[in-house]
Parts: structure tokens; C-alpha cells; sequence
């Protein structure tokens, strides 16, 4: 069986030539080894393709699941904030964001369940619940948009980020920064705006940020702004 094994995989010259070096000089537990070390690589091969395979999600799935999480207490770490999630599905990954000036938190973070039912039951359950003595506000962050255009898009104004920051979701697909910032600055100053785009295309996301000078001006904002019609649908602002 070694024989008929090993000519498969070695050319009949250098097969022959290594028959004779193993029954010369070889133990026999080598031999096997040698044998078997074909279908260890291919097991091997196997283990990595199928880890790859899992790696690899549709995109319209990994958006369905993954939540922004918004107006969270400042004391809020990456651990509470999963232990908050933890009881209504398997958190893969919770994030809270700080100012990369001040190290503070920005009062908002990320959470990635496992499935989109569990975050959907997240959604139903925790948006809108009061922690730390602040009312939560939790959404799905993108949806899935068919159909991408992968034409380059346009070059976006710098973004000027400031702790003094909203976040604007629900956003209709035809809401560019410039209408955001436009519809923003008939209210009042502000620092600056962006609406989030699936890389390398012009498609929004669906959700964008909005900067200002002072809390005061976050507060207004959110008073003002919060399910105002933009583009015909209503947007959803929080605290960022």
C-alpha cells in the first residue's frame, strides 16, 4: 500500500530512488510518516479553506447584526457595555468610543451579535431603557444595500471631529454631507459634517455625524432635529 501511495505523488525516478534510501538507512515509523505526511497537508489545507469559508459573510448579514449604541454614560467601559447585550444573544464584539484628544468617552459605542435576530431582540429591548440615569438610544447601523455602484466617488470635505458631536441616522440614500451640512447650518453653527459611505463607492451607509462648538448646541440640535423629515423620512439624532 506504501508503494502504491508514495507513486502517486513522486515521479518513478526519484520514487525508486527514495524506495532504496528508505530500506537502506530509514526506521519504518519514519516510512509511515513520510507516507502519511500527504494526507496531513491535505487535512491541513482543508482546516484553512473551511476557516476561510467562515470568515467570509455576506455583507447584507454582518450590517444586520451590528448595532450603534448611543447617549451611554461616559463611565461605560467596553465590558459593561457587552455584559448590557450579553443577556439577549452572543456578543462577538462591543466597542466604546473615546476622543483620541482627551481620552474621554464620546458617549457611544459599537456592539456585533452573532446573529441578526439577536440583534434585532437587542433593539427591542434596550432602546430607549435608561442607564446610569440616560436614555439609550440603540439602532442597527447600516442596511444592506444591493445593487452597489463601485464607481469612485467624490472626494469628501475633511472632517472637522470635536467631543460636541451627534449622531444622524435613518438617513435617506440620496443624503450627501453637503445636504446634511446644509440642512444642519439652517439652524444654527456647526463645526462640520459627514455621512458614512460603504468604502470605495458613493453609497451611504444610511448614518453620518454632525459636530458643534459647545453641549449647548448638541442640545439644540437633538431637540431640533431629532425624526425631522430629510429627503422624506424621518432622521434619528443622539448624542454621539
Amino acid at each position: 500500500m506504501a508503494t502504491t501511495i508514495s507513486s502517486l505523488i513522486t515521479p518513478p525516478a526519484l520514487h525508486r530512488r527514495c524506495q532504496s534510501l528508505a530500506s537502506a538507512s530509514t526506521p519504518a515509523s519514519l516510512s509511515f510518516r513520510a507516507v502519511a505526511a500527504p494526507r496531513a497537508s491535505r487535512w491541513a489545507v482543508a482546516l484553512r479553506v473551511a476557516a476561510s469559508s467562515a470568515v467570509l459573510e455576506a455583507p447584507e448579514e454582518v450590517a444586520a447584526r451590528k448595532l450603534y449604541v448611543g447617549n451611554i454614560p461616559r463611565t461605560v467601559t467596553n465590558d459593561e457595555l457587552r455584559d448590557m447585550f450579553a443577556e439577549h444573544g452572543t456578543v462577538e464584539r462591543a466597542e466604546v468610543m473615546y476622543d483620541k484628544y482627551t481620552n474621554r468617552s464620546r458617549r457611544f459605542g459599537f456592539v456585533t451579535m452573532s446573529t441578526a435576530e439577536e440583534a434585532n431582540a437587542a433593539v427591542e429591548s434596550l432602546n430607549g431603557t435608561e442607564v446610569g440615569g440616560r436614555t439609550i438610544k440603540v439602532n442597527v447601523t447600516e442596511s444592506f444595500l444591493p445593487n452597489i455602484d463601485r464607481s469612485a466617488p467624490e472626494p469628501e470635505p475633511v472632517f472637522v471631529d470635536s467631543q460636541y458631536k451627534v449622531y444622524v441616522g435613518n438617513l435617506a440614500k440620496t443624503v450627501t454631507t453637503e445636504v446634511l451640512k446644509n440642512f444642519f447650518s439652517e439652524k444654527g453653527h456647526i463645526l462640520s459634517a459627514t455621512v458614512s459611505r460603504i468604502p470605495g463607492t458613493s453609497k451611504s451607509k444610511g448614518y453620518g455625524f454632525v459636530t458643534f462648538s459647545s453641549e449647548e448646541e448638541v442640545e439644540a440640535a437633538v431637540a431640533t432635529f431629532n425624526n425631522a423629515q430629510l429627503e422624506g423620512q424621518p432622521i434619528r439624532v443622539n448624542r454621539a
